[in-house]
């Protein structure tokens, strides 16, 4: 069956997204060029710049990628069933978990910041995980009383991009996990004090 012009485009744009992937976590981005990228999609050069405007691009829609698989993650395991501080505590466990897929640190939290600064990548971040935690404690009721909400979910997202770094670094996953949980029940605690 011929595929139609939209899925070769997809099936290209995929191609190179994820050869990019694959040789930025492998070199990094600034050991990276875009010849490897097209060769290792096995498409042209001309095809790369047809699809992205230049190899930041690129870098871009692949760090759009993983934070939309991160944000699905998370997602998955906080069912509106959940009470608000049980969908807060599975989806930190969640985003770390999802944080350990080989690169994804690095891309996101490393290389990330450098190549786009910390403005771009935290409107994606905003879009992506991040969005899910400022919902997650607005339902769990933070944010009500002596502390902004607005301040709040940044300071625990950088928290927890902090153990995700240290759990990359060799930190012991179990003893991080457990450190943003303590961080987190505090927290709530201190959002609802009559519990």
């Amino acid at each position: 069956m011929a595929r139609t012009n939209r899925e070769r485009t997809e099936t290209t744009r995929l191609a190179l997204i994820e050869a990019a992937r694959a040789l930025f976590v492998g070199q990094g981005y600034g050991d990276t060029s875009t010849p490897e990228i097209a060769t290792a999609a096995g498409v042209t050069r001309g095809a790369l710049y047809h699809h992205f405007v230049d190899k930041r691009d690129l870098f871009r829609q692949v760090l759009q990628r993983e934070g939309e698989a991160v944000a699905a993650d998370i997602e998955a395991v906080t069912p509106d069933r959940l009470s608000p501080r049980e969908a807060l505590l599975e989806g930190s466990r969640a985003y770390l978990d999802a944080m350990m897929v080989p690169g994804r640190t690095r891309l996101l939290l490393i290389d990330g910041p450098a190549v786009l600064g910390t403005a771009e990548l935290q409107a994606l971040d905003d879009a992506t995980s991040a969005r899910t935690l400022r919902q997650g404690l607005e339902q769990a009721g933070a944010g009500r009383g002596e502390v902004a909400l607005d301040a709040l979910a940044p300071l625990l997202a950088a928290a927890f991009d902090r153990a995700a770094l240290a759990i990359d670094a060799g930190a012991d996953a179990a003893e991080t996990r457990a450190a943003m949980a303590w961080l987190l029940e505090r927290t709530l605690k201190g959002a609802n004090p009559d519990e």
